[in-house]
């Protein structure tokens, strides 16, 4: 599980991205329709993919638990927030057909998906070895 020798940084920021990608894996379930009306017209099977990528979010979230499987679950985030950003950049394209949006979240949704990146390699990344060998005086 996680370990109190990460340091507040990135305990903070790994609880931030587990609860991002917890709560998104379960909107893809709970709010389908609206993660469906985000999809761009030619991305194929949306309801799959929307599903698909709920499942995977879930995943991410969990194998970011463990210290055994936390760096790949933050790649395998890391490619799957790459993967769905063509509904975010198709949103921001198109902020007729989402109304209940300004415009400028829309960009700011672009600004926090770069931010999320960057949170997600930081926050799984390997310890130094300065940092574990503190942690093993310790």
């Amino acid at each position: 599980m996680l370990r109190p020798n990460l340091g507040i940084g990135r305990l903070l920021g790994l609880t931030f991205v587990f609860c991002w990608f917890l709560l998104g894996g379960i909107g893809h379930f709970v709010l389908t329709d609206f993660f469906l009306s985000i999809m761009p017209p030619y991305v194929p099977a949306p309801r799959a993919l929307v599903y698909l990528s709920g499942v995977f979010e879930l995943l991410g979230a969990a194998g970011l638990l463990f210290g055994r499987t936390r760096r790949l679950a933050g790649w395998g985030l890391f490619l799957l927030t790459l993967a769905v950003s063509p509904a975010n950049i198709y949103m921001w394209q198109h902020p007729e057909l989402f109304p209940r949006f300004d415009p400028m979240l829309l960009g700011l949704r672009l600004v926090l998906q770069v931010l999320l990146l960057i949170c997600i390699v930081w926050s799984t990344r390997a310890p130094s070895r300065r940092s574990a060998a503190y942690s093993a005086l310790s």
